[in-house]
């Protein structure tokens, strides 16, 4: 994509309902239709296909008419969206360099006697996970968490700190988006594992000792992976 349609593309994404829309697309994992995307942003069928269709023209979704649901009809098949590899999906949803920087500095300034840099870092990204994971239990006070409540609220804790989690099973949370991307191109053995201590400290911090988080790396999705723990 040119820097010409990459600005373009991002001017497209400056309004609200397509943004939503957008992000709703890709985390669904799968075609989406305009009465979903309508229905997930509050408006009117044919409002979203205007905003559906503008995304499309700008190179960050394609359509096509598909069948949805196992099920045929009769007439034309519904028109379907899905995301489109571009440039553009770098910065949606917004990256959280900072979050790593703070990790990282708080290693440095933090290094025990007793152990390494990495160790350090480790020990910071879950402590700061354990923070964040505290700081909500605060918030919503979810009382004590199952399998299925702890899913749940990961998914929407998960979302907030720029990460694309999507259940690819009832009992299991892919990570299709890595916020601390491209740096997890350029280290990814020391981001990959300093991205699990953050989210082992997130579920500590939540009290979610039904989940665990486990490296599972997929190309161009996140390297780890939450299942229940008894899976």
């Amino acid at each position: 994509m040119t820097s010409e349609k990459v600005f373009g593309a991002v001017a497209v994404l400056d309004d609200e309902l397509r943004r939503g829309m957008y992000r709703f697309i890709r985390r669904a994992g799968r075609p989406v239709t305009r009465d979903e995307a309508a229905e997930q942003v509050g408006i009117s069928r044919k409002l979203a296909a205007f905003h559906l269709d503008k995304l499309v023209t700008a190179g960050l979704l394609r359509a096509r008419y598909e069948q949805v649901g196992g099920i045929r009809r009769v007439g034309r098949a519904p028109k379907v969206y899905e995301p489109t590899d571009t440039e553009v999906r770098v910065s949606i949803p917004e990256r959280r360099h900072e979050v790593l920087a703070q990790i990282l500095m708080g290693a440095v300034l933090a290094e025990g006697a007793d152990e390494t840099a990495r160790e350090a870092a480790q020990r910071v990204a879950a402590e700061r996970g354990a923070q964040l994971g505290h700081d909500v239990r605060d918030r919503v006070h979810p009382g004590e968490l199952g399998p299925d409540g702890a899913l749940t609220l990961l998914e929407s804790v998960l979302t907030d700190q720029g990460f694309e989690p999507g259940r690819t099973a009832p009992n299991c949370i892919r990570l299709r988006n890595c916020p601390f991307h491209p740096l997890a191109a350029e280290a990814p053995d020391l981001v990959c594992v300093l991205n699990r201590a953050y989210l082992t400290g997130v579920l500590t911090g939540l009290g979610a000792d039904t989940v665990q988080a486990t490296q599972a790396p997929r190309a161009g999705e996140c390297c780890v992976e939450l299942h229940t723990a008894t899976d």
